[in-house]
């Protein structure tokens, strides 16, 4: 699933390719991906001669921005937008297309149909799911380490399952979880409760610091991610754990390991993140 450094380097690409189109008209190939209004014909119509001014993002949701409408979007898993000319084929994966006035058209595209899309009048798009109740932005004013202390301190859960909670930070997913807890030194399974100061430092540091360098690489092409205009992340190429199960670790040379936390495929050093 895209994290905060992908679904923010397909923000930055939308907002080169859509900013100032007006709509001329929606189709929708797949109603269930629109989770408000749930009647399709309403959202289309809203939608109609509205134009894209600003494109937002909070955590892993894109928020695109008309004159009246906030419209939230939630990649999931494949989830992917494209700027086509009118005439191009489609195929079946294909679920939206937004038909702008210029002859050119915003497609969606997901592969297991797992995406959102929700439209709310402007200004109330953060009173209600799915925006209302997230936590903090990793690289806010809002996210520090007390904060990270705060929330960590008040559950037993693995270190690695309370990171995942969008309600403790938001953007963090499977990937730089595993990479902030490596560069960190702390075990994924570690109960979150019993880090201590230094520990709680370190890994608040640790987090803004992956995910700014992978923002700065355009997020990291695991399976099959790519921003808005087909071209791969790079920061996959600086990973230290995620997807090298039984390969040497970069700093101690230790055989990296693969285990499940929360459901979730974990990856960590046995010997820099002891238990």
């Amino acid at each position: 699933m895209p994290e905060l450094p992908e679904v923010e380097t397909v923000r930055r690409t939308l907002e080169q390719l859509v900013i100032g189109k007006r709509i001329s008209n929606v189709s929708i190939f797949w109603p269930k991906m629109v989770k408000n209004p749930e009647d399709t014909a309403q959202f289309t119509d809203a939608l109609r001669g509205q134009s894209f001014l600003e494109i937002g993002r909070r955590g892993k949701f894109l928020i695109f921005y008309t004159e009246e409408f906030a419209l939230i979007s939630h990649l999931r898993m494949e989830g992917k937008y494209s700027l086509n000319k009118s005439g191009d084929p489609t195929d079946k994966h294909t679920h939206a297309i937004f038909f702008f006035e210029d002859g050119t058209e915003l497609r969606y595209r997901d592969v297991r149909k797992f995406g959102t899309l929700h439209l709310f009048l402007k200004g109330t798009e953060f009173s209600q799911p799915p925006l209302f109740g997230l936590g903090p932005e990793p690289f806010s004013e809002q996210f520090t380490a007390g904060h990270l202390a705060e929330k960590l301190g008040k559950t037993n859960r693995k270190v690695k399952t309370a990171l995942l909670d969008q309600r403790v930070l938001v953007g963090l997913g499977n990937i730089y979880v595993d990479e902030a807890l490596f560069r960190s030194g702390i075990h994924p399974e570690r109960p979150a409760n019993t880090l201590v100061g230094e520990e709680i430092e370190r890994l608040y540091e640790e987090i803004v610091a992956t995910l700014g360098e992978a923002v700065e690489k355009g997020g990291s092409t695991i399976r099959s991610y790519v921003n808005s205009q087909g071209q791969m992340g790079m920061f996959q190429l600086e990973l230290f754990v995620y997807g090298r199960k039984g390969e040497e670790c970069k700093n101690c040379g230790t055989p990296l390991s693969k285990g499940v936390v929360g459901g979730r495929g974990t990856h960590y050093c046995p010997n820099c993140q002891k238990l």
